[in-house]
């Protein structure tokens, strides 16, 4: 599985983002372009530890426990699955504006290579390095798939 934490990897999305435009459409799903660079800081900004989740109850986390291992294998993700709340965009800046701090989002991320002292998810629980960095890359590259990037 690819990471965020691999260079390559780690150039290719931001080549892939820089090729999108405000006219980008997407080939599934309701987000416009903007919305889904919005919606993708989220994920990294949980892991930058600069945002919170609400903990779902313990039910919920049972079922979810059962597919933590697909945020960050190598299964592809199937096309329009639900988000959590507190990801769904309504609101946002320019495109650019949007573009830009999703960048930053991703530089600072990466920069979290060695890092040993991870957010404990909420829904999910403990995540090493490696998961991270894989399950940042699959929402990632989910996204950019999504508008052709």
């Amino acid at each position: 599985m690819q990471t965020l934490f691999d260079n390559q990897t780690h150039e290719e999305v931001l080549r892939r983002i820089d090729t999108l435009s405000d006219q980008s459409k997407p080939h599934w799903g309701s987000m416009n372009v903007t919305q889904m660079l919005k919606h993708c800081q989220g994920p990294l900004q949980v892991a930058n530890s600069k945002l919170g989740l609400d903990k779902p109850n313990a039910f919920i986390r049972l079922i979810l426990k059962l597919y933590k291992s697909k945020m960050y294998n190598d299964d592809p993700w199937k096309q329009n699955i639900p988000t959590v709340k507190e990801f769904l965009v309504t609101d946002t800046d320019s495109f650019d504006s949007e573009k830009q701090q999703l960048i930053m989002e991703i530089q600072e991320f990466g920069n979290k290579a060695t890092n040993l002292h991870w957010p404990k998810h909420p829904a999910f629980g403990h995540f090493t390095t490696s998961q991270w960095g894989q399950m940042q890359y699959k929402h990632l590259d989910y996204h950019l798939k999504q508008f052709g990037a």
